[in-house]
């Protein structure tokens, strides 16, 4: 590290920060200050802006252990010089958010601004007017280190930052590192590419997927703000547990306000109470169940046989069942909503009484085509032709009545599928149904076969992998008008139904268009550890190129034999604790609760998965079915074969083992009683 002043630059850096952190106060007070009494002219607005000053103050505020700026761009030139003599060039703070002085002049500039771009994406190659790029170390929230690379200095060896190094391996307590810093070019490219298209990015374990997913909504909600702010930005991830690590993130990147959900939330429209067996889980989730949907909801129109005659005053006007008969099939061939066909069906019979009336000299106007419209015989007519579907209700018949769903699902699916949807004892209404997640599913599909579903401006879809391909075509409509960024591993998918091909599931969202981008270097888990969790690529996802770690940690891998399970997991766990940062312990579910007996016993206490570590409890007791997405400096895997065996497949179980191999930060060690499998030999 060298210093460019002959004063102390850490010293000077420190006093940058202490006075950026007063800018920021400042200007918190300011927002707190501001009166709104005189200017508004009525209680909508001073409440409408009264909500956007606190959600300012809320912006404002100083999060004590996340930097406020964490590295310094000096530019070559002024921007838009001449590149003359003496155009000295500037120099930039990058960090969470804009911080300005008194002036109005910038004392950190938001990671998003253009002006930031460089800090990611300069290089000795290409260093895009750059002539030094300073990277800050902090410890807690005080700036403790930095380091330099010139970039405009050809003699100058390009060389890995030992600071990014040290970010990515700090161990911490608490929800993920700030990544912010740690961005890496081509993760910026797929965070800064544009809100028409879409993008799924495939990635291995560590290789930030997650990271580039948030800083691409935070980043699209600062250079989209406004349309952003109208169309809406969702963030869908696998569990509660998930979503509540994220919470924790976005705020570090400057953003407050974008709404979370699962799959099931999204298509809560029954209560679940119920589970599938894979064989009708893996029929629901396919693709063809939309097919026999739409063929069940477009059953409920019958062909009019009679015509319809409507009264007003002393005359009666007649419409032909031939020409009623027209409409209707006009309607059906337009495949529009079925909601808004029935809507627009009294309207065309008035439409065709209407003509008749001018035909006969009178002169009728829009408001006696509303009342033909809702005239008793229209109503009764457009009731008989056009009955009003509740989707629910559609759902519970077809898998309750065999006759039924093979009439519209002839041709589609064969007798053992259709067996295998049917319930045994069919329930007497929606209420009593013991509903399950993939039946939710198929009401989502049938509400939107009969009225549109809402569309958001972008949807960010983590651990893609997992999903049907009829919770892929839920979470489409959710963005038919909007873009989509998927992140997900092939070989991490740990359902049945898991997707084989981005292909296959970016045609079933909706988005056949979509980018793929794969991310192949690894930042999170070590070397040795990902080359060990590698073996089983061949057998879970052939043709995925192994994730390449940029971190070497000798020393980061054991796997130990053991004749006492349990004690050897006791001792693995308290050799882990003797480090500093989070342990996860992982299992197999079945063997959870004997685990949980044993650091009972012995007096450790623990969390579970998704629950906050603190300083004295830094344990997490994981069953291996909700590992994916979570990450632990230090893991201890408890017997890998009965992982294997947790699940009904030996791919899916070797997968759902690939994913708790490749949870440690730090350090893995593996205890086994039984053989391991032979993969990992």
């Amino acid at each position: 590290m060298q210093a460019h002043d002959h004063t102390d630059p850490l010293a000077h850096e420190r006093a940058h920060l202490t006075a950026s952190r007063a800018a920021l106060r400042a200007m918190r007070a300011d927002a707190e200050a501001l009166d709104i009494r005189d200017v508004t002219a009525n209680w909508v607005n001073a409440a409408v802006l009264e909500r956007q000053i606190d959600d300012r103050i809320k912006s404002l505020a100083d999060l004590a252990h996340t930097p406020l700026f964490f590295g310094r761009l000096d530019y070559l030139h002024a921007p838009g010089a001449d590149r003359a003599e003496g155009a000295e060039g500037e120099q930039f703070y990058i960090g969470r958010r804009h911080v300005h002085d008194a002036d109005g002049d910038p004392m950190v500039i938001d990671w998003r601004a253009p002006v930031s771009q460089p800090f990611y994406r300069a290089s000795k190659k290409k260093p895009m007017d750059v002539a030094l790029r300073r990277r800050f170390g902090y410890t807690g929230g005080d700036l403790t280190a930095y380091e330099d690379e010139h970039l405009s200095d050809a003699t100058e060896a390009e060389r890995a930052s030992k600071l990014l190094q040290r970010e990515i391996e700090r161990p911490r307590v608490g929800p993920m590192r700030d990544i912010v810093a740690t961005i890496q070019p081509e993760q910026d490219e797929i965070v800064r590419s544009g809100l028409g298209g879409s993008v799924c990015v495939q990635g291995g374990p560590g290789t930030g997927k997650t990271a580039v997913g948030l800083h691409r909504v935070a980043y699209l909600l600062y250079a989209h703000r406004e349309r952003l702010a109208r169309t809406g930005t969702l963030v869908i991830g696998p569990n509660a547990s998930f979503l509540h690590y994220i919470e924790q993130v976005l705020p570090a990147l400057g953003e407050l306000e974008v709404k979370q959900a699962t799959v099931d939330d999204l298509v809560a429209h029954v209560e679940v109470r119920g589970t599938d067996d894979t064989a009708a889980a893996l029929v629901k989730g396919d693709a063809r169940m939309a097919e026999v949907l739409r063929r069940a909801v477009r059953s409920h129109v019958t062909l009019p046989t009679e015509s319809v005659v409507v009264v007003r005053g002393s005359r009666r006007w007649r419409v032909p069942a031939y020409e009623l008969e027209e409409t209707v099939l006009e309607l059906l061939a337009r495949d529009i909503r079925y909601g808004a066909a029935r809507d627009a069906l009294p309207q065309r019979i008035a439409h065709a009484v209407l003509v008749r009336m001018e035909q006969s000299g009178e002169a009728p106007d829009d408001r006696v085509q509303d009342a033909v419209a809702r005239d008793p015989a229209v109503k009764a007519a457009v009731k008989a032709t056009w009955p009003p579907v509740d989707p629910a209700k559609l759902v519970l018949r077809l898998l309750s009545d065999a006759e039924f769903l093979a009439e519209h699902a002839e041709g589609i699916l064969d007798a053992d599928e259709q067996k295998a949807l049917l319930w045994t004892k069919p329930p007497r209404s929606v209420k009593s149904a013991k509903w399950s997640a993939a039946d939710a599913v198929l009401i989502d599909e049938a509400q939107d076969l009969v009225s549109r579903t809402p569309s958001l401006g972008h949807v960010v879809l983590d651990e893609a992998q997992d999903l049907s391909p009829m919770q892929y075509r839920a979470v489409g409509r959710r963005c038919t008008t909007g873009s989509a960024t998927v992140l997900g591993d092939l070989a991490q998918g740990t359902t049945p139904w898991a997707t084989r091909s981005w292909a296959e599931a970016l045609a079933h969202l909706g988005k056949g268009d979509a980018v793929v981008e794969e991310l192949t270097a690894g930042f999170r888990v070590p070397r040795e550890v990902i080359a060990y969790a590698s073996r089983l690529l061949p057998a879970i996802a052939p043709g995925l190129a192994e994730v390449a770690s940029v971190r070497e940690s000798p020393g980061s891998l054991a796997v130990r034999e053991v004749a006492d399970l349990d004690a050897a997991c006791l001792e693995a766990c308290a050799e882990s604790l003797r480090r500093e940062g989070s342990i996860g312990l992982i299992a197999a579910d079945a063997r959870v609760p004997a685990l949980a007996q044993a650091l009972t016993a012995a007096g450790v206490t623990y969390l579970s998965p998704g629950e906050e570590t603190t300083p004295d409890t830094r344990l997490t007791l994981v069953p291996a079915s909700l590992a994916k997405g979570l990450e632990y400096d230090y893991v201890v895997l408890d017997e890998p074969a009965a992982v294997v065996d947790g699940e009904p497949d030996e791919r899916t179980g070797l997968r759902r083992l690939y994913v708790a191999l490749t949870r440690a930060v730090s350090g893995l060690i593996v205890v086994h009683a039984a053989p391991l499998p032979g993969q990992l030999a």
